[in-house]
């Protein structure tokens, strides 16, 4: 009997939640990000929402746009990723590094993949940002 009833239990719920019943659509998507957001805010040590941001996550990754953003990142070397995400943080442009990497044009260079960020250029952007050296390798 209380395996009937665990069954039912889990079957309304698969019904209920978004994304947990086979191929979601945008609309179930959308329902899912709010549905997480509220647990976060109330809830989040509730298995749901772990539940939840796994299959949040699988849609995500499903989708034809995400795949080619995916390999962009898998493709992308550790210096130019930091770089681009100190920039991206800190509102600095390419003319920001003078002192870490060089001019410009440099900098331009390192984040189109035409160059490589030298040991130093490493160093000195580790100690600028307080960050740790292997985040740029």
């Amino acid at each position: 009997m209380m395996n009937i009833d665990m069954l039912s239990t889990v079957n309304a719920l698969i019904k209920t939640i978004p994304l947990f019943d086979g191929c979601p659509s945008e609309k179930e998507y959308e329902e899912a990000l709010e549905l997480s957001e509220y647990l976060f805010d109330n809830d989040q040590h509730s298995p749901i929402l772990t539940m939840l941001i796994g299959k949040i996550e699988e849609y995500e990754n499903s989708l034809p746009e995400m795949a080619e953003f995916n390999e962009r990142i898998a493709n992308t070397p550790a210096g130019v990723a930091m770089l681009r995400v100190i920039m991206d943080q800190h509102d600095l442009n390419q003319s920001d590094f003078e002192n870490e990497i060089g001019k410009k044009s440099l900098v331009s260079r390192i984040l189109n993949g035409e160059r490589s960020l030298t040991v130093e250029a490493i160093k000195r952007l580790s100690q600028r940002f307080g960050l740790p050296v292997h985040l740029f390798i």
